[in-house]
């Protein structure tokens, strides 16, 4: 049994990430917690903090927002056939953001969280700036990050990029393996470099051991050398049709310049392909 957690603001993106996790949980046992947070920042306006009754707050925040979510939860029900395997529980709650999921997290023991962003106009700014980039950098929970403009599709191909200086236990990489084995995908573990050069020797046993944990499935290494690690990434999404990418959030170094770039003109994979972010 997972559990997902599914925070959601109404909008289209938070529908479209709604609908890749049903359909990518289709076969397997979930528990969904639909999360709706009223900003506690929405009452505080020129620096002065307006202490609203829980009477005030029932009125104007929750009551509003758990009619919302069970809209919502109509419209899953319309939108996708009956599943067994599949129960929902909403939660509308009044706090700062990340505050809120980090408690829900923790108190429902949260699997995953799956998670939408907005597309292609301003992506840096908004990644960084927002609740997504928040939650992928700031809770210890891995997180399915679903742009605004991907569509869910069997996933055959998983890139998993790293530049072997991180050693990954086999807890931190089971949710690859997990997706391996429910897709029965091929995962493609990309190394980078600006320049050639050889792996030293922790890179080396850290490669060794990715290879003997990736043993049973199917796998293969890459490496490309290219001054641009986005544009290499971009390269090798183009050419493998990769469905997903999955990097681990400690690894900072290629974390940043994968999702965290200064130009995003010519680079659709952070629109259209879902990132995996794992957390040790």
């Amino acid at each position: 049994m997972k559990t997902i957690l599914l925070p959601t603001d109404f909008s289209d993106n938070s529908w479209n990430a709604i609908q890749y996790a049903l359909n990518f949980y289709k076969h397997i046992n979930c528990t969904f917690y639909l999360l709706h947070v009223n900003r506690l920042s929405d009452t505080i306006t020129n620096d002065n903090v307006y202490l609203s009754t829980i009477d005030v707050i029932d009125e104007m925040y929750i009551k509003p927002s758990k009619k919302q979510l069970n809209k919502l939860l109509k419209k899953i029900a319309t939108s996708f056939p009956e599943n067994t395997k599949h129960t929902f529980y909403t939660i509308s709650d009044h706090n700062f953001f990340i505050d809120s999921v980090r408690k829900h997290v923790e108190e429902k023991k949260i699997d995953l969280i799956v998670m939408g962003t907005k597309g292609a106009s301003g992506l840096q700014k908004y990644i960084l700036g927002t609740n997504t980039g928040d939650i992928i950098t700031k809770v210890h929970c891995n997180t399915l990050v679903i742009p605004e403009q991907a569509k869910y599709t069997t996933v055959n191909e998983v890139a998993f990029p790293t530049d072997f200086l991180q050693f990954y236990g086999s807890h931190t990489l089971q949710p690859i393996s997990d997706i391996l084995e429910q897709q029965e995908a091929a995962v493609r573990i990309l190394h980078i470099n600006k320049k050639q050069k050889d792996l030293n020797e922790d890179q080396k046993q850290n490669k060794d051991f990715l290879e003997d944990y990736f043993s049973q499935y199917i796998s293969s290494f890459h490496f490309l050398t290219n001054t641009k690690v986005e544009a290499a990434v971009q390269c090798f999404v183009e050419s493998r049709n990769i469905d997903m990418i999955a990097m681990v959030a400690k690894n900072l170094n290629y974390f940043q310049q994968i999702l965290f770039h200064n130009k995003v003109e010519d680079i659709s994979y952070q629109t259209t392909v879902p990132f995996l972010v794992l957390h040790e």
